[in-house]
């Protein structure tokens, strides 16, 4: 396999897709030994089939506000891989959505689910839609607009959407509203549902939950726990939240949280009324985290600022793709920084990941310690086709689970002849590995 070759061909195809181009680069990267040693791969296309989606359905989104105004907005759904299972992956609504960013995700998406075990395939959707400001009428009606188009490409056994930036239960309830409306059935077709109707408990925590298992596990390779240690965490919703709240049962302290606006230092740390609060900040309607400030005076808000110039030892990125940038990820080490684990999909650049790369750093790509989001939602799935729900401290014990067998694979195929452990070679190996066996098993489709 010819790394370099192929990214030529598929930026020939594909000019202006930074965030996909950017994603594939890194697998083929971490890959191209075990395909080129696995000559079965190549003879059956194995790359030139995986980097490519299945489909991708794009469409139009019309919904009326409450002024009366027609808007027109754009809806995709890229199904990239079912292999090993229906396609799954979140449903986006941000204005930043295009279908580069669906790529990269749908792409990342293969392998975070090959990861969990779970029988899931890798998609994403989306909108450039911003709920922002928007009243609960406004996003209904755009949920069912956007649903009128959706319905006909999904299903439990074939595509099963969830939540992502933009979408929680509000846009989740309205989304299936309209599905079971359209369908008359009510199935398990999205994750993230309400307890009420299907969904499954410590969803809305489970991505940041995982991702401090999965840097729990990291920290237990040298002996250490989160107990006394510094964490600063980025974003401010519910992966933010889910990882703040483990942190600090865990016996960490988290000073920092960050929005578009700036980032919240609190040096007398984020734990209990105050992650409460973290909730009432994104339930408002509004993306930015300044009034955390307001509400407790000791902390302090630097605007326009990023989290990472802040001292601590572990770093928790959890807002969005390339936040954390070569000159942060320098201070993060000048600062004593020895663990990173990605909350948020790619949230570090290939530039930062180098730098913790060869510092050494303790560092977790998203498609591993971001993984815990959707398998709890592969619970769900499972939850729903038995017509069961686990108490809280099932799931939970299943996804603790679940998150060390990840860090399993990933120390199996990424621990270097020096002991170290690479786990972003590790994660996109292991993944890669059960998917291509999957397809070669499945012939040419």
């Amino acid at each position: 396999m010819n790394v370099d070759q192929i990214m030529m061909n598929l930026e020939r195809k594909h000019p202006g897709e930074v965030e996909y181009l950017q994603a594939v680069r890194e697998v083929l990267d971490s890959i191209e030994d075990i395909v080129n040693e696995n000559p079965q791969f190549e003879a059956a296309g194995i790359i030139d089939r995986i980097v490519e989606p299945d489909r991708i359905l794009t469409f139009k989104v019309p919904w009326v506000d409450d002024k009366g105004k027609v808007n027109v907005n754009l809806g995709y759904r890229v199904q990239f891989n079912n292999a090993i299972g229906p396609y799954k992956g979140g449903l986006r609504f941000h204005p930043s959505v295009n279908l580069s960013i669906l790529k990269f995700l749908g792409f990342e998406q293969i392998f975070k689910n090959s990861l969990t075990t779970l029988p899931m395939g890798g998609g994403k959707g989306g909108s450039d839609f911003d709920p922002k400001g928007k009243s609960d009428n406004e996003i209904m009606r755009f949920c069912q607009s956007f649903m009128m188009e959706l319905h006909a490409l999904i299903g439990p056994e074939t595509d099963v959407p969830a939540g992502d930036i933009g979408v929680g239960g509000r846009e989740i309830g309205f989304l299936y509203g309209m599905y079971k409306k359209i369908r008359k059935e009510h199935t398990g077709v999205l994750t993230g549902k309400g307890l009420n109707w299907g969904g499954s408990l410590i969803r809305p925590e489970a991505t940041g939950f995982g991702n401090v298992y999965f840097a729990q596990e990291m920290l237990a390779t040298r002996g250490m726990s989160f107990e006394g240690k510094r964490v600063a965490i980025s974003g401010f919703g519910n992966v933010a939240w889910g990882a703040a709240l483990k942190v600090a049962q865990l016996g960490g302290k988290v000073v920092t949280i960050s929005g578009p606006d700036g980032y919240i230092y609190d040096e007398t740390g984020i734990s209990g009324e105050k992650i409460d609060y973290m909730l009432e900040l994104r339930a408002s309607n509004n993306d930015i985290v300044k009034p955390y400030a307001t509400e407790f005076p000791e902390a302090k808000f630097f605007e326009g600022k990023k989290p990472w110039e802040v001292k601590c030892d572990v770093a928790l990125p959890c807002a969005t793709q390339n936040e954390l940038n070569e000159a942060d990820a320098k201070m993060l080490v000048a600062n004593g920084c020895f663990c990173v684990g990605e909350g948020a999909n790619m949230p570090c650049t290939p530039e930062a990941i180098e730098v913790f790369l060869g510092n050494k750093v303790l560092y977790s790509p998203g498609k591993a310690s971001n993984a815990g989001g959707v398998a709890t939602s592969g619970l769900e799935m499972s939850q729903n086709s038995m017509k069961y729900a686990w108490s809280a401290e099932e799931v939970d014990q299943k996804l603790h689970g679940i998150m060390r067998d990840i860090h399993n694979q990933c120390v199996k195929y990424g621990t270097e002849e020096d002991g170290y452990v690479n786990y972003m070679k590790g994660a996109n190996i292991a993944g890669f590995i059960k998917v291509a066996n999957a397809m070669l098993d499945q012939g040419i489709l």
